[in-house]
This record gives structure tokens, C-alpha cells and sequence, in this order.
């Protein structure tokens, strides 16, 4: 049996599920998430415990198994507590400003950038030039905005400028020597 795929998922309180049609559905107070369930893993709500079962003994069922129970625990913990990620951004006349849904940026191109909020995210500035909270009830989707905003100016090796995880760690390279004789 899978370690993962075995565990219960505890559903707290103020929170909704349900499963219609091969989708599970879960709503809570950071907002709604859905995720299609897999053949041959079916999946039961008793009161505020979820269990995931599986009917084969393959080794891709296998993996299936821990898969969608993470996925499951995701949505769940998503609508009750949501998920979080922060950017830094480095660089001299760096900046962010966030206008309705678009968040503009200032990076050092000769235009300014402009990234456009998927529905249920949201952006947080610290302050114009530092630090940036992207937030959001949907792991998945936390993360792809993330990972687009980085990738808008990614960290330089040399300097660290950019946009990064606050974690993140930069391997810095060394410049030129310089003539030395």
C-alpha cells in the first residue's frame, strides 16, 4: 500500500466537499478548487475524512494512487488555508506597481513589462521595489504565476539581479580578471 495514497485527508471546518461526475469539488473560505479524479482509484467522503482506494496492484496504479490523494490534500488545504509565494525583486531602478489586475514592471528593457492576474490569484507588494506575495487557493496555479514572473528577468549569475524566491539560492560566477601584467 502507498504511504501516501493510505493517509486520510482531514477536511476542517468551513469547508465544502463534494465529487459529481469524476470531479471533485472543494470550496472553502480562500475560494473554490476542482480536480478530475483518475480510473481505478475511487475516492469516498465519510464526514470530514477523505480516503483514497485503489483496485490494482500495478506499479503506475501504485504511483497513481499517492498522486491523487496529494492532489486531493492540495485542494483541500488550498481552500482553507491557500498557498503562498514570495519574489524579490534586485536591481538597480527594479520596480513593480500593481494596477487592477496587471502588475507592471520595471526591468531594465527599453518598454515596461506588463503580466496580466489569472482568475483567483492575487499579488501583494511589500513595496515597489523588494518583495512580492503571490497568493491563491490553487497550488498549481501559485506556482506557474510565480515561475512566469521570474522568468520575466531571471536572477544574473554575476550581479544577482532579477527576480527571484526569496529561498532561492544564487551560485555567483566571478567577472572578468582583468589584465593583471
Amino acid at each position: 500500500m502507498s504511504r501516501i495514497g493510505k493517509q486520510p485527508i482531514e477536511v476542517p471546518g468551513g469547508t465544502k466537499v463534494e465529487i459529481s461526475d469524476g470531479v471533485f469539488y472543494a470550496e472553502g473560505p480562500k475560494g473554490k478548487v476542482y480536480q478530475f479524479l483518475l480510473d481505478g482509484l475511487p475516492v469516498s467522503i465519510d464526514g470530514t475524512t477523505i480516503t483514497v482506494d485503489r483496485k490494482g496492484d500495478s506499479g503506475p496504479m501504485r504511483a497513481r494512487h499517492g498522486l491523487i490523494r496529494s492532489l486531493l490534500n492540495n485542494a483541500v488545504l488550498g481552500v482553507s488555508q491557500g498557498f503562498s509565494k514570495t519574489l524579490e525583486i534586485v536591481g538597480v531602478g527594479y520596480r513593480a506597481e500593481i494596477k487592477g489586475r496587471e502588475i507592471h514592471f520595471a526591468l531594465g528593457y527599453s518598454h515596461p513589462v506588463v503580466y496580466s492576474l489569472p482568475e483567483g490569484i492575487e499579488a501583494e507588494l511589500e513595496s515597489r521595489t523588494s518583495k512580492m506575495t503571490i497568493s491563491g487557493a490553487n497550488k498549481q496555479k501559485v506556482g506557474q504565476v510565480s515561475a512566469e514572473i521570474r522568468a520575466l528577468r531571471p536572477p544574473d549569475p554575476y550581479k544577482a539581479k532579477g527576480i527571484r524566491y526569496v529561498d532561492e539560492v544564487i551560485r555567483r560566477k566571478v567577472g572578468k580578471a582583468g589584465a593583471t601584467a
